[in-house]
This record gives C-alpha cells, structure tokens and sequence, in this order.
C-alpha cells in the first residue's frame, strides 16, 4: 500500500508521472505517453502512440527482485511463439524482455506487453459455452506450458508465515496446519502438477469468438493444476469453493471443457474445496504483509482502501477455519 501511494503521488491530473516515464523511455516512448491505468501487485500504465496500444508493468525493487518478473516474461513469449492463447511481451530497444530501471522512487523491474484484442466478460454474462471455451483455454495453458518451470516459485509459500503472522490465533494457526498437512500429502505426478497461470479469472482475459486471451501473469508459479481451476472459477462458487447454484450450468461447463484438453477426474473435483481454503491462507498473508503499519495521515482512498482490505482479510481468516474444520472431520 505504501509503494501504491507513493507512486500515485507522481501521477498528474492528466495521468502521467515522471517515473513511468523514465521507465517507458527504456522502450522508446516519449515523456507523457504513458498514462497511469491502476495499480495492484504491479503498477500498469497505457501506452498509446500513433492508435497503437501497449501497456507497461513495473514493480518496485523494494518489493520484488528482477528475476520472477524475466522468469514471466519468458515464459509468456514462449507460449505465444507456440500458439498459446497469451499476450506477448515486447523487447526492450536493448532487445530484452525485462529492464530495471533507476527511478525516483527507486529501482523498477518493468516489461511491455502487447494487448488482448477482444472484450470482457463477467460471471453475470458468462454463457455455457463461453465457460466451455475458458475451462479449454486454462487446459491448453496448462498442457502448453508443460516443461517451461525454468525459475517459477512453488505456489503456496507463504502458509509457513501464518504462525509467525497470527500467533495468538489459534483457530487460524490450527486450520492451516491441518490443510498444509493434506496439501504436503498431496500427488506432484505430471497430470496433476506443473506451471500455473495463478489468476485466470475473467477479469484476466479478453474475449473473441474463439475464446479468451489470457494476461497478467503476475502470479504464475509451480503448482497443482486443481489448485488454478479453484482459484480461476471462484466467481462461480460460495465461499468454500463448491459451485453457486446460480451458476452451476458454468461451473460444469468449464470442467467439461477443460477435460476436453486434459484429465480432470472427481479425485482432482472434489479437492477443489481444499484449495479454495489453501488460497485464502496465503491470500491472508499476503494481505497483512500489504497492510503494513499505517501512517498517521493517510489520504482517504488509501483508507478506504485499508478498510476494504481489512474486511477482506477476516473474511480469508473465517474460511480458511471454516474449510480446516472440515478437513479435521475428514471432509476434502
């Protein structure tokens, strides 16, 4: 929250900010081309030039080596140089994909991607065979991607800091060890793990008539291929992960076309619920650590900001409880 802010301080009335500029310059592009879009894991900012459209991602030094945002970038540009359905980045003028550069406000790791033609979706407009063609999509991803783990994190790293995060709450402390326990015992053959998207949610893809074009691969690590259909279908499920009734049609649509492509059996379904719960641990600590220690004034959007995430972060506590519960009961 605290880089967020001190970038958005640079951002003028008109969008543009000196440090997205130093940063944008590194792929040629003149001062005021780029315009602040939002701000989240990384900074992104439109780059519109001559009618064509680009976007810039950068993160702060302070928070992220360059290393997992290169490890990205190369992985997205060998999926799109074998037809994956995914932006491609775009070199720097020194020919590579990422950059570092020194700024105001300190060093930033940054890259340029291409944009995805199409539109949007959301849950509320998904049809069926929409849903079809997202669920195919995530398993091409998964299929495509198969072997190009050079670099990537193993998802669910940060569940080792809840007892240090939270150690006056049992409960919480108690339900994560009961998941990470079933989670370590968990099969890592090649049909169940290997390279995830990490947030292929629909607001992570634009959408043609033959499907979705996926970006913002922010969170792409090694992982179980279950574990990204939990996290990418969570608008069409309750709190623990099971389907909404109202959108049970989409849900099942998506896992029929994702077995299209890949295997995807009841053992794999039914351990949805377990890692609905095991996002919400690591969402929780990832949420703390945003929090951080507020500052004596705060300007009001950060505020409310800090309030929403707040809510936010006892409602992940509640279901990770909640699902360990379960768990202990022998429910998965």
């Amino acid at each position: 929250m605290t880089e967020i802010d001190r970038l958005k301080q640079t951002v003028s009335e008109a969008w543009d900010s000196p440090v997205a500029d130093q940063v944008a310059a590194r792929w040629g592009y003149p001062a005021g081309t780029a315009k602040w879009w939002r701000s989240s894991a990384s900074h992104v900012f439109v780059l519109l030039e001559s009618g064509r459209r680009r976007y810039l991602r950068f993160v702060p030094g302070s928070y992220r080596g360059p290393k997992p945002l290169a490890t990205v970038a190369e992985l997205m540009a060998r999926l799109s140089d074998g037809g994956s359905a995914v932006v491609r980045p775009v070199a720097a003028e020194s020919g590579a994909l990422t950059t570092t550069v020194a700024t105001g406000l300190g060093a930033m790791h940054a890259m340029v991607v291409e944009p995805a033609p199409g539109g949007e979706v959301d849950a509320h407009g998904l049809t069926a065979s929409q849903a079809w063609q997202w669920g195919q999509a995530l398993a091409r991803l998964h299929r495509d991607a198969a072997g190009l783990d050079a670099g990537l994190p193993e998802s669910f790293g940060e569940l080792a800091d809840i007892a240090e995060l939270f150690p006056g709450d049992a409960a919480l402390v108690e339900a994560t060890a009961r998941l990470t326990d079933v989670m370590r015992g968990l099969p890592r053959c090649q049909d169940r793990w290997g390279v995830v998207h990490g947030d292929f949610e629909l607001d992570n893809m634009a959408w043609e008539e033959g499907g979705p074009i996926a970006y913002d691969f922010d969170e792409a690590a090694l992982s179980w291929y279950a574990a990204d259909i939990a996290y990418a279908v969570r608008d069409l499920t309750d709190h623990t992960g099971r389907p909404e009734p109202k959108h049970r049609a989409q849900y099942d649509a998506f896992l029929d076309g994702y077995r299209s492509v890949r295997p995807f059996d009841d053992e794999d379904s039914g351990r949805l619920p377990l890692f609905t719960g095991l996002h919400a641990a690591a969402s929780l600590v990832r949420i703390t650590h945003a929090l951080g220690e507020p500052a004596r004034q705060e300007p009001d959007w950060l505020s409310e900001l800090r309030d929403d995430l707040t809510d936010m972060a006892h409602a992940h506590r509640q279901l990770v409880i909640d699902i360990g519960q379960e768990v202990g009961r022998g429910v998965e």
